[in-house]
């Protein structure tokens, strides 16, 4: 009797094992169909910038420049300033469509918003993968810091859930002002590890977004805000990541809600604007040629 319960039991894991790591993608990944329409800004203009990756896809993300009239097309060019603006790059959650955020551009103290769209995700073709979101944040870094109309200086990254772990690794290989991060956690395997004690999630798990790894290393400011009572990323695994940051200037934040409705809490934006706006200082000029 025992040994058959053994069998069984053996067949359940190793079944479980098989679909957890064929299907992990879709586990991790929902991606979100394009938006309708896109929402207004209170005030300023919104650009659609493009990348094309190596094979081809097209990836899609929006720059928000508050201070400016609106333009009737999200898609029309926006000349560029004569002052050089600080600029913030939000990468969003599993299953988030970057596009609410353009309305809440002004909450930034000044900063320039560039919302991306992961591959798959809103406009963007392609399939997302841990490598994939990586290569493209780096590469809207790249983008924005060769701007005109952006200070390569005062270049801030924001992450919320897992996009969390795509700031980091961004903030690990550029030079950034600071660090903003939702509801993080120090590495997908742990996070899983912890759902799925039993099993070798070491063995299984194809996109690691291991930030614990690169955190000590940061030597930007960092403000990370958790959620009281998040049940999909619990506050242990944001604040192992916290703890681990290499920068000394670190603001750790837990605030009311659970890991889906943060952003209705006013604290919540009380502090990212008072946090990003001893970071972006005044506009500055360009030096004349």
């Amino acid at each position: 009797m025992i040994l058959e319960v053994l069998k069984i039991t053996a067949v359940a894991a190793i079944g479980l094992a098989a679909f957890l790591y064929f299907y992990q993608d879709r586990m991790i990944f929902f991606p979100t169909g394009a938006p309708a329409s896109l929402p207004r800004p209170a005030t300023g203009a919104i650009e659609e910038l493009v990348l094309r990756t190596d094979a081809g896809d097209r990836v899609v993300a929006w720059l928000v420049r508050t201070g400016e009239e609106p333009q009737q097309g999200a898609g029309t060019p926006v000349p560029p300033r004569p002052l050089r603006l600080p600029l913030l790059i939000y990468f969003g959650g599993n299953a988030e469509d970057v596009s609410w955020m353009i309305e809440m551009a002004a909450r930034f103290a000044g900063h320039a918003v560039l919302l991306t769209n992961y591959r798959g995700y809103g406009p963007s073709e392609g399939r997302p993968g841990e490598q994939a979101l990586f290569a493209d944040a780096l590469a809207w870094y790249d983008a924005a810091a060769a701007r005109a109309d952006v200070d390569p200086q005062r270049i801030a990254v924001m992450g919320r859930s897992l996009g969390s772990g795509v700031a980091v690794h961004l903030a690990a290989s550029r030079k950034v002002s600071g660090v903003v991060l939702v509801s993080p956690y120090e590495s997908l395997r742990s996070v899983a590890q912890s759902i799925y004690p039993f099993l070798p999630i070491g063995l299984l798990l194809k996109h690691r977004f291991d930030s614990l790894s690169g955190a000590p290393a940061i030597g930007a400011p960092l403000l990370c805000i958790a959620a009281q009572d998040d049940r999909v990323i619990p506050q242990s695994h944001s604040r192992r990541l916290f703890d681990a940051w290499g920068a000394p200037d670190k603001v750790w934040r837990v605030l009311e809600g659970d890991h889906n409705n943060l952003s209705d809490n006013k604290r919540y934006w009380d502090e990212m604007a008072a946090f990003l706006g001893r970071l972006g200082g005044p506009e500055r000029r360009p030096p004349l040629l």
